[in-house]
C-alpha cells in the first residue's frame, strides 16, 4: 500500500531517508516511573552541601505533591572511562561502558503525572490520542524484515497509557507496535499472542489468505478508497509469515552460556530483565526496526516517593548488568554503529525531599541518555541547575528529543508528515530542534 503525501514527495516502506542516516535501528530502554537523574547519571555537589535546608528557587507553581527540604544522594558519584564521565554507585556495570554514552542532562517535559509524561515521551502528546515514535519510524523507513513485525514492544506496561504508547493512532496498522507478554508477567512467559493456529494449518490457511485477497481485489475495482482493508489484509500475511519467524526469533536455547552470562540470564536479580534486552538483540539482526523493553513492576517501579534509597537500588541491581551486556553485545557484533540505544523514564524526580525519605516526580529537569547509532560516546549535554530541578542550558524538550531521534535515523522531523483529518499531522507537532551538537 502506498504512503500518503510527505509533504508533496511518497516515502515507500524501505526506501531512502529523507537525509543521510547515522542509524538504522532503536533499541528504546524505558524506565517506568522515573529515575532520579541526581541518583544516577546528574551529581549534584551542591545538595550534597546543603542537605535538609530549604530550596534556595522558586519551586514550580503546580507539584503533583508537597516538596520539603533538599534531600541529598545517597550513593557516591565516580569518573569513569577516558572521558571522566561521573556515574553514581548504582550503575557500575553501565558505568563501564561510559565512553559511549551521550548522556543528556537537560531534557525536560510538561506534565508531572505518569500518564501524562508517558504518553508524551511516546508520542508527542499528552492529551490526544497520537502514533507512537516507534509507527512513526516504522512509517518513515519501513520494515527489513518481512517476516517480522517492524515494531516490536517487549513486556509493556498497561498503565498509563497502555497500548497508546505503541499504538499506530492514524497511520496506516502495519505500523502498530507489537506487544510481546505484559509488564506484569515475567520475560520468561512473554510470546506474542496466536502466533499459532491450533486448528488449521499452513496450507489451508494459505488458500483463506488467497480468497480474501481475490475478494479484495474484486472490491477494489469497484471502491479505490480500501486502505484500512488493504491493510487488515496486510496484518493477516504478516502475522502468517510470523508463524515461522517469531518462534526462532524468540528461541534463546541457541545462545551461548557467555552470552547469556553477560546479559545476566544466570543471576535470579537480572534474569528477567537480561532476557528481554537479549530478546532485543536478537529482534534487531532481524531486521525489526523498533524495539521496546520495559522495566516495571507492579510493586516498586522507579516510582520512588519513599523508600528510594530501597527502590532504586533494587530497581538499578535489575537493570544495570543487562544493560551494560547490551551495549557491550551490540559492540562485539559491530552493531552499536547503526543500532541507536535510547534509555530514560518518563520524567526525572526532584531534588527535595517527599516524607524523609523519596522524591517526588520532576519533569522540569531530567537525564536521558543515548548510545551508537550516530551520537557522540563519552559526552555530557546540557544541564540542569545547581540543584536539579530545571533543565537551565541546552534544554532538549521532548519533541527535541523526538527530532533528534528521528535525524539519526535520516527522517527530517517537519518533513515526516500523515494527512489526517484534513491536516497534516507530524511526531513533534510544530515544534522541536535537532540537537546537532551530539552528532558524531
Amino acid at each position: 500500500m502506498a504512503f500518503h503525501s510527505l509533504l508533496g514527495s511518497e516515502l515507500a516502506p524501505g526506501s531512502q531517508a529523507h537525509i543521510p542516516p547515522r542509524a538504522k535501528r532503536v533499541i528504546f530502554l524505558f524506565m517506568k516511573g522515573g529515575p532520579s537523574h541526581v541518583d544516577t547519571f546528574d551529581p549534584k555537589p551542591l545538595l550534597d552541601r546543603d542537605h535538609g535546608k530549604p530550596p534556595p528557587f522558586e519551586l514550580p507553581r503546580v507539584t503533583f505533591a508537597k516538596s520539603g527540604n533538599l534531600l541529598k544522594s545517597p550513593w557516591k558519584f565516580q569518573q569513569y572511562g577516558e572521558s571522566g564521565l561521573p556515574v553514581s554507585d548504582l550503575f557500575p556495570n553501565v558505568a563501564q561502558c561510559v565512553d559511549d554514552l551521550c548522556i543528556l542532562r537537560g531534557v525536560h517535559g510538561t506534565n508531572p503525572a505518569h500518564g501524562g509524561a508517558a504518553l508524551k515521551l511516546h508520542t508527542g502528546s499528552d492529551t490526544f490520542v497520537r502514533p507512537s515514535l516507534g509507527s512513526w519510524v516504522v512509517y518513515g523507513l519501513g520494515s527489513e524484515n518481512r517476516n517480522l513485525p517492524s515494531f516490536v514492544t517487549i513486556c509493556p506496561t498497561l498503565a498509563h497509557g497502555g497500548v497508546n504508547n505503541w499504538g499506530a493512532a492514524f497511520l496506516p496498522q502495519r505500523c502498530q507496535g507489537t506487544p510481546m507478554g505484559t509488564a506484569s508477567s515475567p520475560s520468561k512467559a512473554a510470546k506474542v499472542k496466536h502466533i499459532q493456529n491450533p486448528g488449521i494449518g499452513p496450507g489451508p490457511q494459505r488458500k483463506q489468505l488467497d480468497f480474501l485477497n481475490q475478494l479484495n481485489r474484486e472490491s477494489a475495482e469497484k471502491n479505490p478508497h480500501v486502505e484500512a482493508l488493504d491493510a487488515r489484509l496486510e496484518s493477516f500475511e504478516l502475522a502468517y509469515r510470523m508463524q515461522t519467524a517469531m518462534p526462532d526469533a524468540q528461541d534463546l536455547s541457541g545462545e551461548s552460556k557467555v552470552t547469556k552470562k553477560l546479559y545476566g540470564l544466570d543471576d535470579p536479580v537480572t534474569e528477567d530483565f537480561g532476557r528481554q534486552c537479549l530478546l532485543a538483540r536478537r529482534f534487531c539482526e532481524r531486521g525489526v526496526r523498533f524495539v521496546q523493553v520495559t522495566h516495571s513492576d507492579s510493586e516498586v517501579q522507579w516510582d520512588q516517593h519513599g523508600n528510594l534509597y530501597q527502590g532504586h537500588t533494587k530497581n538499578a541491581a535489575e537493570v544495570d548488568k543487562p544493560i551494560a551486556g547490551l551495549l557491550k553485545d551490540l559492540k562485539s557484533r559491530g552493531m552499536l554503529e547503526d543500532t541507536l540505544v535510547v534509555w530514560g523514564g518518563e520524567f526525572g524526580r526532584t531534588p527535595t525531599a517527599q516524607g524523609t525519605d523519596g522524591r517526588d516526580h520532576n519533569p522540569h529537569g531530567f537525564t536521558v541518555w543515548m548510545a551508537g547509532g550516530g551520537v557522540k560516546g563519552g559526552m555530557a549535554y546540557g544541564a540542569t541547575d545547581d540543584y536539579g530541578y530545571y533543565a537551565e542550558r541546552d534544554k532538549m524538550h521532548v519533541h527535541d528529543l523526538h527530532a533528534t531521534i528521528l535525524h539519526l535515523l535520516g527522517l527530517d522531523h517537519e518533513r515526516l508528515t500523515f494527512r489526517y483529518a484534513g491536516r497534516d499531522f507530524r511526531l513533534t507537532d510544530v515544534h522541536g530542534h535537532v540537537a546537532k551538537a551530539i552528532l558524531a
